[in-house]
């Protein structure tokens, strides 16, 4: 089996490379430290994006895909949908990230990874 690398760390990893293309990054909420899964909410100049999550594949590696559409633009239906994810995985990590291009961001998440 192989090591996988704490979510706490991924977490920390995503920040400080917004962080280090001149974005800015923000935990929402804080979820297991060792194993919690990962909603990313991608944001150009404060406006959503995409929203990604880190999906376990069969393989046993990680994706990253983009989770819901809609509720991007909707406000309202962007905070029910957290607030389900949020009851249903008490574990789960919401990371915001503004970012200068939130496509290439979201394109390079899947190959550092």
């Amino acid at each position: 089996m192989e090591p996988r690398l704490s979510t706490s760390v991924l977490v920390s990893a995503l920040m400080r490379r917004a962080e280090s293309d001149g974005g800015f990054a923000m935990v929402l909420a804080k979820g297991d430290a060792t194993a919690g899964s990962v909603i990313v909410i991608l944001t150009e100049k404060g406006r959503k994006q995409r929203i990604l999550e880190r999906i376990l594949q069969t393989d046993g590696g990680y994706l990253w895909q983009q989770t819901i559409t809609q509720a991007a633009e909707n406000e309202v239906e962007f905070e029910r949908f957290l607030t389900r994810r949020r009851k249903i995985d008490p574990d789960l990590w919401l990371i915001e990230l503004d970012v200068a291009s939130a496509e290439r961001f979201a394109a390079e998440m899947n190959f550092s990874d």
